[in-house]
């Protein structure tokens, strides 16, 4: 079966070179043609043979494409945004059936008919889909003097939008709402979040929105090392089971993450490192381990907070024992033990592939000597490159109208990168 995939372009009736429309005409009557009924309107006038079938959930495809094989369907065709693999269907159909199964037919996609309607330049804006994605999700974009485009849909709609905005303190930010491209209706206004804000006005749902944001500093970090005030946690402001922002920096250099890793954040406290990691590599999968319920609770708060529910994956429950149900790491950092430190250190370690990097804290003497004989240990058997580092801070305070420095607890990290001991 050979799955056609057209882009439709920006237009009340859809735009389709030569060799689109030949597959139009070459269809049978058992072969599927498979978009929504808006799609479906616009290439009426190409349709001579085949089945209009209304797109069904990812969940459900491939089971449907199954069927349709079963029932003598030979050709598919799949109707999709103007670029098929910008934020479309054809990243889903090509990791499920492969390229020699799938055949695109590209097209001008929203986002450039947005952009140039208004006259920006693509390669200095950045594209954002919240279609199918949380809504705060856009918060991690929300920085200054950034032009985002933004792909949207029914929980995403400009007004809301424009409360985030608000929400993040830039009320000054130009949003542009770019209405039915392409239809004879076509619309473009622009409004300040502030007053788009408390607008009762709808909007055509099918708009893609251009968010202009302001100069104004976005309570949304721009650089590494959070502060430690911004993060709900268990105790008063900026206190409470969460790693401190200069301790916290180390582990991030620590960990050296890189797209597609899958990290463990073991006893993740309020998530001061979950979060942290989740926000600044959105294309790796943190997958943060809590028990207690408060901090689970803080937990759940940080990661709306910031927008990190793509890749920010909560599991409660007590480590060891919840590991097994988590997808193999190839970096693991351990922030709490609750007593389990030894059992924690020799199953991350063993499912680390080499070159794989274990992250640990300590702050007890206890808990420093068992890291101590996990890395004698590991130098025993040859298999691990060591670093460790002992942290000391002290904190200016005012007290009776003079400065003194208070000093917190000094904190202990270890790194142990994975080695073939063949290539020692």
């Amino acid at each position: 079966m050979q799955i056609h995939v057209m882009g439709l372009g920006v237009n009340e009736q859809a735009t389709l070179d030569a060799k689109a429309e030949s597959v139009f005409a070459s269809l049978g009557e058992q072969d599927v043609i498979l978009g929504s009924p808006r799609q479906q309107k616009t290439v009426v006038d190409y349709v001579q043979s085949g089945q209009m079938k209304v797109l069904p959930k990812l969940s459900q495809l491939s089971a449907e494409f199954d069927q349709w094989q079963s029932q003598g369907t030979n050709t598919v065709v799949v109707l999709a945004s103007g670029d098929p693999l910008f934020y479309g269907i054809g990243t889903w159909l090509v990791k499920h059936f492969g390229t020699s199964k799938v055949i695109f037919y590209p097209n001008v996609s929203s986002v450039q008919v947005a952009c140039h309607r208004l006259g920006v330049s693509l390669q200095q804006a950045q594209v954002v889909s919240l279609h199918g994605r949380p809504l705060p999700s856009l918060r991690r974009h929300l920085q200054a003097n950034k032009t985002l485009i933004l792909l949207t849909d029914g929980q995403s709609h400009p007004t809301a939008i424009a409360q985030e905005c608000v929400l993040a303190g830039l009320n000054k930010s130009r949003i542009t709402i770019c209405e039915a491209l392409g239809y004879p209706h076509e619309k473009m206004t622009s409004f300040e979040a502030d007053e788009l804000s408390q607008s009762q006005q709808n909007f055509d749902p099918l708009n893609v929105v251009v968010l202009d944001t302001s100069s104004q500093t976005s309570l949304y970090p721009s650089s590494v090392g959070i502060a430690d005030a911004l993060f709900v946690t268990d105790k008063e402001e900026g206190k409470g089971m969460i790693t401190k922002r200069e301790v916290r920096l180390m582990i991030l250099s620590y960990m050296q993450l890189a797209a597609k890793d899958v990290v463990w954040d073991i006893g993740a406290g309020c998530g001061g490192v979950s979060v942290e990691l989740a926000y600044w590599h959105p294309d790796a999968d943190i997958h943060a381990v809590e028990h207690h319920d408060v901090r689970w609770a803080c937990l759940q708060a940080n990661q709306q907070k910031f927008g990190v529910m793509q890749n920010l994956h909560l599991t409660k429950g007590r480590a060891p024992d919840i590991l097994p149900d988590l997808p193999a790491p190839n970096k693991v950092f351990i922030g709490g033990s609750d007593g389990e430190l030894d059992a924690l250190l020799n199953q991350a370690w063993s499912l680390l592939p080499t070159h794989g990097v274990l992250v640990v804290s300590a702050v007890t003497e206890d808990t420093k000597w068992q890291i101590s004989t996990f890395a004698k240990h590991r130098e025993q058997a040859q298999d691990a490159q060591q670093t460790s580092v002992q942290i000391a801070v002290s904190k200016a305070q005012l007290l009776a109208g003079q400065t003194l420095y208070r000093p917190n607890l000094p904190v202990s990290l270890w790194q142990f990168i994975k080695v073939d001991k063949a290539m020692r």
